[in-house]
């Protein structure tokens, strides 16, 4: 799965690495992005991509309370096909999660420990996501999105049974394309290359949601061999 993870690079060079239209709004940096959070994400809209923020953790837009989201932060690829909160939007609300890097906790005898994955390159890159929109009886709408997850790579695979969909550059256009049918879109859906990626311990500061800074993605000496 994936619950956390950081986006901290500027409006400007999301804009430049992902052919987003440009914005002037300035983005908050997020050094430990959580479920609920407001937290940008990019579309494809009137043939631009733009950015927009949504809260993390998807309300379909026939549930009856928005509370639905705080269960769905996370949609497997091998269902989206079949789970009705996810078939209908994977044919035209698709979307990409800008990231910088992503955690997730390995079982140790000293209990479970905090690592951060992120791209060898230390570019951005792009989790494969869902978003839809839900409208409440007093008229407020509440915009949403989920990140896909796939089976791990090898650099993941004695910490966690998943791992989200990180696109490979080439692959963001078929993603967002609106006339990408669901075949190809499962082809995209994969393992991102393992020789791509770069893991290493950070402290337990990032447990906590409340904590966001930068050194919450400094690396620490393990405590004991991976």
């Amino acid at each position: 799965m994936c619950g956390r993870y950081s986006i901290f690079s500027e409006s400007n060079i999301l804009a430049k690495h992902f052919g987003v239209f440009p914005s002037t709004e300035k983005l908050a940096p997020h050094y430990n992005a959580c479920p609920i959070q407001l937290l940008p994400i990019i579309l494809n809209e009137n043939n631009q991509r733009i950015v927009k923020l949504f809260k993390w953790g998807l309300v379909s837009s026939w549930a009856k309370d928005p509370s639905f989201g705080n269960k769905m932060i996370n949609a497997r690829a091998e269902t989206l096909q079949q789970k009705p909160a996810f078939k209908k939007l994977l044919k035209n609300r698709r979307c990409i999660i800008p990231a910088d890097g992503f955690f997730e906790w390995r079982k140790t005898s000293l209990g479970k420990k905090p690592m951060y994955f992120f791209l060898a390159s230390k570019n951005p890159f792009a989790f494969a996501g869902l978003w839809d929109s839900w409208k409440g009886s007093d008229g407020k709408i509440i915009n949403t999105f989920t990140i896909i997850t796939t089976e791990p790579n090898s650099l993941l695979q004695n910490i966690h049974s998943r791992m989200p969909v990180i696109l490979l550059p080439e692959k963001v256009a078929a993603w967002l394309d609106d006339s990408s049918t669901g075949e190809k879109l499962s082809e995209l859906l994969c393992p991102y290359p393992t020789k791509l990626m770069v893991s290493y311990s950070v402290s337990k500061e990032v447990n906590s949601p409340t904590n966001n800074h930068p050194s919450l993605i400094k690396p620490i000496p393990p405590e004991e061999p991976l």
